[in-house]
């Protein structure tokens, strides 16, 4: 897998499932670490999986979502 700046900024395309009714859209993240988060944390299993997070132009699909989400390398999520 490419190695990917997990504090860039990012943009997340949920998959279009026209089956499932959801109110979640594309999103911008401030930091690509918070938008792998999200996509394992808020959204329901079906859209991602044909979602994918751009980071610097390179493409996360869904597999690479989880491998990262799973992998030890996301920082600790910060407690507000």
């Amino acid at each position: 897998m490419t190695t990917f700046d997990l504090n860039a900024p990012a943009e997340l395309f949920p998959s279009r499932n026209r089956k499932i009714a959801s109110k979640v859209k594309y999103r911008r993240f401030d930091r690509a670490s918070d938008a792998i988060r999200f996509a394992m944390e808020e959204m329901p299993e079906a859209l991602l999986l044909g979602a994918y997070i751009e980071i610097n132009e390179q493409r996360l699909g869904h597999k690479d979502i989880r491998a990262l989400y799973e992998s030890s390398i996301l920082p600790a999520k910060e407690v507000a």
